[in-house]
């Protein structure tokens, strides 16, 4: 499962271009490596579209999330938080596969890029797009 996860970008990566509104962690940034925050665009006054790549709103509250059931308490702010934490060396075989799994279902996203949108069109699909870049997927090379 592991050798099939292989995103586009890095957690490093995701945080320069802009993603989650700047305010992913809530300002809270203790576990992540000070070099992926150097150019980081983060928000110290909540979320704030602007400064995700394709400055539109992609994302739902994490309430949702956990109203969807779709957050593992070892990770209680989501897949991203589980992608820092993996990027960084952990490893937790069911929760890996589950998380890995959820990142390989959003390939259909790519896939209506492709059919919809000309190739290098940036302003096509954004809000889909920037979903993309919040799961990895680089999607400016469609």
């Amino acid at each position: 499962m592991e050798t099939e996860f292989k995103p586009d970008l890095t957690p490093k990566q995701m945080l320069e271009l802009g993603v989650f509104g700047g305010n992913y962690f809530e300002n809270d940034y203790t576990e992540i490596p000070s070099s992926w925050l150097a150019k980081a665009k983060l928000s110290d006054h909540g979320y704030d579209k602007d400064l995700n790549f394709f400055q539109v709103k992609a994302s739902q509250p994490l309430q949702v999330w956990q109203a969807k059931g779709w957050i593992n308490p070892i990770d209680p702010k989501g897949w991203f938080q589980w992608y820092c934490r993996y990027a960084q060396g952990r490893r937790l075989k069911d929760e890996d596969a589950r998380q890995i799994a959820r990142w390989k279902a959003m390939r259909r996203h790519v896939a209506q890029l492709q059919r919809n949108c000309t190739a290098g069109d940036l302003s096509c699909r954004r809000v889909q797009r920037q979903a993309l870049l919040h799961w990895g997927y680089d999607s400016r090379k469609l």
